[in-house]
C-alpha cells in the first residue's frame, strides 16, 4: 500500500495536523497524508486525523484493497464518558477501537495442510476465543489499525495505523493475489461476502424469490463476466440458506414493552439512526431512519435534484404517525430516503432532526448540493429547511385535492355539483384574500353550496379551522408541479397498501412492527424494483401497480390522442390507451383542480388523463393557466388597467417597471440558489388585498 507519509511528528502536536475529508464516498489510506509520530507508545507509526462520522467510509475503503482484499473485525473496543477524566492527554480518548484484518492475527496455515503441533492448537491470544468456524482463515496478518476518538475534539477521530501491509511475522504477503500461496483459493479475496451483496440476498430473500433461483442466477451473473473475481463471487448454498433462516428467525418484536423494543433496536442499528429521542412528559418521541442503501440513493438521486416531504401518514391508524423524505429516479418515481417517526401529529420537530441529516449526507459527499425541498405542511418552519438545505422549499398540495376529491365523490352524487364545488375549492385555495376579510370567499363557498350539508360538515371540522394556513403558504411559496405530486402520491399509495393490510391490523399499535417492515420488506421492494430495470431479471416478482406512476403514464400517451375544443375550454377528451373505442372526459383543463371520468381518477387519484391534459394545456398555451400563475397575472392586470394620467408620474412608472423586471429576475436567481426569503405574512396580506376574488359561474 503506497501512502503519502511526511516527516516526523510528535505526539503532542496531533492537534495541529489537518483534518482530512476525502471527496469520494468510501476512502482509503491511499487518500490520505500520513505523518509518522516520533516517541512515545506510536513511535514510527503512521497517524492521520479524520471527521469522527467518516471512520466507517475509512474501514470500508480499506476493505476495498484491489491487491489484498479484506475485512476488518473489531478486534477491541473501549469507552469512556465525557468529563471521566480531569487531564485528558492530547491523545486521550472517548473512544478506542483496534481494527485487525481477519485473515489474522493467528496463522493456521500449517494445520490446514495436516502439520499440526501442540502450539498451533492453543486458544488464541487475542479476540474472542477460538472463533469457531474461523480458523480456517487465519492466515497470521499482521495489518490492524487503531481509531480513537478524541476526548478533547470529539468530531475527530485519530487513525494511527500500526501495520499498513498485509504481511505475516516474516514480513511476507499472506493473502490476496501478492500471495503465492494463495492463488487459486479463496485466500485471494476477501474473507467474506460484501454489504452490498448481503442486500441483494436478503431483498431478493424478502421478495420470495426461491433459495434456488438466488443460486442459478448468481451462477449465470458470475458466468456472464468470465468466472469469480472476487470473494462475492463464491457465494454458496450455505451462504444463502444462513441468511435465509436469519429472517425466518428474526422477528420485529425485540421486547414485549414496545418502547423497550424500539430501544433494543436502536442499540443494534446505532449507524441506520440518525435522531432518536425518547418521549418523556416534555418531549416527543422522535426516531430518524436512514439505512445504508437509502443514504446511496440520497447521494445519487438527490444531488442537484428535489427532496419531497411526505408527512403525517397514518396518523388514524398507527401508534405514531410516519414522515418519510423521498428523492425522484429518471423514470420519475419516488424513492425513500429516509423515515421519521414521531409521536407529535404536527411538523413542528422538523427542527431537530433536519441539520444532523443534511450533514450525515454532506460528511458522505461534501459536493453533494440539493435544488429543492418539497413540502406538504405549509406550517413547517421553512427558514429551517433553507438554512440546512441552503435550498428553494416548495409546497405540495397533492393531498389536499386528494382529501377534498375523494370527499366530494363520497358525499355529492350529482357530478355537475362535484365539478363545479371542486372548481370553487381551488379557487378558494389560491385566491382567498387574506388580512381582516381572509373568510368572505370562505362563507360564499359555504353559503352557495349550503345544501351539500355532509361535505359542508367535512369542510368545517377538517380544513376551515387551518384554511388561511394553506392560503398564505401558498402565497408565499411556490407551488410544485404535477410531475412530484404523481411521484409523491404513487408512493403514499404503496406505503398504504403494504403497512394498511388488515392481516398486519394487530401491529398498528406498535412502533417496532413498523420500523421492521420499512427497514426488510418495504425497502427490498424498491431495491428490486432498481435491480429490475438494471438487469431485466425477476421483472414478474415487481408489483405492477406501481411499475410507473401517472407523470410517467401520461408521457406515453400520443399527442393525437388528446383532443381539446378551443372554442369550448370547459372539457377535454382522451382516447384511452388500452380500448381505443373508450374517451375519458376531463372537466376544467389545464387546472390543478382537473376532474377526470377515468377510474383511477373516480378514486381520488391524479390520474395520467388530467396531467397529460395539463402538459398539452401548457405547451399549447390554449386552456387557463395555473392557479398560481393566474394570481399573479391578476395582480399585474389590475396595475394594467390603472395607468397614470400624468406624463410625469408615467416616466417614473415605466422606469419603475423596467427595475421591476430587473428585480424578478435577480429574484429568480437568489430562488434557483436557495437564498430567497419567504415574504412577511402582513406583506403577502396587503399585497393580496388588491387582487379581486373572480366568483365563478
Amino acid at each position: 500500500m503506497k501512502g503519502h507519509d511526511h516527516k516526523m511528528a510528535r505526539m503532542e502536536d496531533i492537534l495541529n495536523l489537518p483534518v482530512q475529508d476525502p471527496a469520494c464516498p468510501d476512502f482509503s489510506a491511499a487518500h490520505i497524508k500520513w505523518v509518522k509520530v516520533e516517541g512515545g507508545r506510536q513511535g514510527g507509526d503512521d497517524i492521520a486525523l479524520i471527521p469522527f462520522a467518516r471512520v466507517d467510509d475509512f474501514v470500508k475503503g480499506e476493505s476495498s484493497n484491489a491487491d489484498c482484499p479484506a475485512s476488518f473485525r473489531i478486534e477491541s473496543k473501549r469507552k469512556r464518558a465525557e468529563g471521566s477524566v480531569s487531564k485528558p492527554r492530547v491523545d486521550g480518548y472517548l473512544e478506542y477501537t483496534l481494527y485487525w484484518c481477519s485473515y489474522g492475527p493467528e496463522d493456521y496455515r500449517d494445520s490446514e495442510s495436516g502439520m499440526v503441533d501442540g502450539s498451533s492448537m492453543m486458544k488464541p491470544a487475542s479476540g474472542k476465543g477460538s472463533r469457531p468456524g474461523r480458523r480456517h482463515m487465519m492466515r497470521g496478518c499482521l495489518c490492524h489499525f487503531t481509531v480513537k476518538r478524541l476526548y478533547t475534539r470529539p468530531l475527530i477521530a485519530l487513525i494511527i495505523y500500526n501495520q499498513r501491509t498485509h504481511v505475516d511475522k516474516s514480513g511476507a504477503p499472506c493473502h490476496g493475489i501478492l500471495d503465492r500461496d494463495s492463488m487459486g483459493t479463496r485466500a485471494m479475496y476477501a474473507p467474506r461476502i460484501s454489504e452490498e451483496q448481503r442486500l441483494k440476498v436478503m431483498s431478493m430473500l424478502y421478495a420470495g424469490i426461491p433459495l434456488d433461483n438466488i443460486i442459478q442466477h448468481h451462477m449465470e451473473v458470475v458466468q456472464e463476466h468470465g468466472g469469480p473475481l472476487n470473494r462475492d463471487d463464491f457465494l454458496s448454498r450455505s451462504d444463502v440458506r444462513n441468511m435465509e433462516r436469519l429472517i425466518r428467525n428474526s422477528s420485529h418484536e425485540l421486547h414485549a414493552d414496545d418502547g423497550c423494543s424500539v430501544k433494543i433496536w436502536v442499540q443494534r442499528h446505532r449507524k441506520h439512526v440518525f435522531y432518536f429521542e425518547d418521549s418523556s412528559n416534555s418531549e416527543p418521541f422522535v426516531l430518524g431512519i436512514q439505512t445504508d442503501w437509502q443514504l446511496q440513493q440520497m447521494l445519487q438521486y438527490g444531488h442537484n435534484s428535489y427532496v419531497a416531504f411526505h408527512s403525517r401518514f397514518g396518523f388514524k391508524k398507527l401508534k405514531y404517525p410516519l414522515s418519510t423524505l423521498l428523492v425522484f429516479d429518471p423514470s420519475h418515481n419516488a424513492i425513500p430516503v429516509a423515515w421519521i417517526i414521531t409521536s407529535s401529529l404536527g411538523s413542528q420537530d422538523i427542527h431537530k432532526w433536519i441539520g444532523l441529516l443534511a450533514e450525515r449526507i454532506r460528511t458522505k459527499d461534501p459536493r453533494w448540493r440539493l435544488d429543492a425541498f418539497f413540502v406538504d405542511d405549509p406550517s413547517v418552519e421553512i427558514s429551517i429547511i433553507r438554512e440546512a438545505f441552503q435550498c428553494r422549499v416548495l409546497l405540495c398540495i397533492w393531498h389536499v385535492r386528494r382529501a377534498w376529491i375523494r370527499s366530494l365523490l363520497k358525499t355529492c352524487r350529482n357530478l355537475d355539483v362535484q365539478r363545479e364545488m371542486f372548481k370553487y375549492l381551488g379557487w378558494l385555495l389560491y385566491c382567498t384574500r387574506s388580512g381582516p376579510n381572509a373568510m368572505d370567499a370562505v362563507e360564499e363557498f359555504l353559503q352557495v353550496f349550503v345544501d351539500q350539508c355532509a361535505f359542508m360538515d367535512y369542510f368545517k371540522r377538517r380544513w376551515l379551522p387551518n384554511i388561511e394556513l394553506w392560503v398564505n403558504g401558498i402565497r408565499s411559496l411556490p407551488v410544485a408541479s404535477p410531475e412530484p405530486n404523481a411521484a409523491v402520491e404513487s408512493y403514499h399509495l404503496r406505503l398504504k397498501s403494504k403497512l394498511f393490510n388488515e392481516q398486519y391490523s394487530s401491529f398498528w399499535s406498535r412502533v417496532d412492527w413498523l420500523i421492521h417492515t420499512l427497514t426488510t420488506e418495504f425497502q427490498s421492494s424498491y431495491w428490486l424494483d432498481q435491480y429490475s430495470v438494471e438487469t431485466g431479471c425477476f421483472e414478474n416478482l415487481r408489483d405492477r401497480s406501481f411499475l410507473t406512476n401517472s407523470w410517467y403514464q401520461a408521457l406515453q400517451i400520443l399527442d393525437v390522442d388528446v383532443i381539446i375544443d378551443e372554442q369550448n375550454l370547459q372539457y377535454a377528451k382522451v382516447i384511452s390507451q388500452s380500448d381505443r373505442s373508450v374517451a375519458y372526459t376531463i372537466w376544467n383543463p389545464g387546472s390543478e383542480f382537473s376532474l377526470c371520468d377515468c377510474p383511477s381518477s373516480m378514486l381520488g387519484n391524479l390520474c395520467k388523463h388530467i396531467i397529460k391534459v395539463a402538459i398539452l394545456c401548457k405547451s399549447r398555451q390554449v386552456a387557463r393557466p395555473l392557479l398560481a400563475a393566474q394570481v399573479y397575472r391578476q395582480a399585474l392586470l389590475t396595475l394594467l388597467q390603472n395607468p397614470p394620467d400624468d406624463p410625469v408620474v408615467l416616466d417614473h412608472a415605466i422606469l419603475h417597471a423596467t427595475r421591476l423586471q430587473q428585480d424578478i429576475k435577480g429574484l429568480e436567481d437568489l430562488s434557483n440558489s436557495g437564498l430567497l426569503q419567504s415574504l412577511p405574512s402582513e406583506i403577502n396580506s396587503h399585497v393580496a388585498d388588491s387582487i379581486v376574488f373572480p366568483h365563478l359561474p
